[in-house]
């Protein structure tokens, strides 16, 4: 038979934190805030990073400023 380890006062109060840091609740002013907060902590796979940034390339580029093409820039 398994025996549980009995956990000290100070391994207890780590552990409550550490749980209460996990669920906490908190509120975003807008959904790009939690995109943000979201794409953050979330590791990206790296199959689908290599096919994003492929997708990225192959978009036009955008045309030059009219300021640029004047000015030759």
């Amino acid at each position: 038979m398994k025996q549980e380890k009995k956990l000290t006062q100070r391994e207890q109060e780590q552990l409550s934190e550490k749980q209460s840091q996990q669920t906490e609740a908190r509120d975003f002013a807008s959904a790009e805030e939690l995109l943000r907060h979201d794409a953050g902590r979330t590791q990206v796979p790296p199959a689908i990073a290599k096919r994003l940034d492929e997708s990225i390339q192959r978009e036009p580029k955008p045309p030059k400023s009219w300021w640029k093409r004047i000015t030759r820039g």
